[in-house]
């Protein structure tokens, strides 16, 4: 069975603008109200940032013989169906108009790709799950049993 780890990590650029955006609080707080007032509104802006990006970004998709892992969610390999690779405008009507209510979602929007894979065990209430990933061809072959490599 395939074995892949993703670990769907904020770009760069997300990076690059929230810096931009603690030191423009920094200087419209420093400029007014002096430089230790735009020290503490620069460094609870940088803490809360730094929070959400690690948070949002820290979303892992693994997949090993026993289980898939989406986030925080695990389901055993042995109730789930067929994986289709997503890209391109498949992957955005996946998690928007052809995205059914019950479905379990791993949204990244920056991560271009989803996987759908299905879920046969019948407890379950999701009829399948949309998985994010910046490789969706891997994703699925590693779902579907074929060897990939780590990513």
């Amino acid at each position: 069975m395939g074995v892949y780890r993703e670990r769907l990590s904020v770009p760069v650029s997300w990076w690059i603008i929230s810096a931009a955006a603690v030191a423009t609080l920094f200087v419209i707080t420093a400029v007014p109200a002096g430089l230790l007032a735009g020290v503490i509104v620069g460094a609870v802006a940088l803490l809360v940032l730094l929070a959400l990006l690690i948070r949002y970004g820290g979303a892992r998709v693994e997949v090993d013989d026993e289980r898939l892992r989406a986030g925080r969610a695990v389901i055993e390999r042995a109730h789930l169906g067929a994986a289709e690779a997503l890209t391109g405008e498949a992957a955005r009507n996946a998690f928007g108009r052809d995205c059914a209510p019950q479905s379990y979602l791993l949204l990244r929007s920056y991560a271009r790709g989803a996987v759908r894979v299905a879920i046969t065990d019948p407890g379950d209430p999701a009829p399948y799950w949309v998985v994010a990933t910046r490789h969706p061809e891997r994703l699925a072959a590693a779902l579907s049993g074929n060897s990939v490599t780590r990513s």
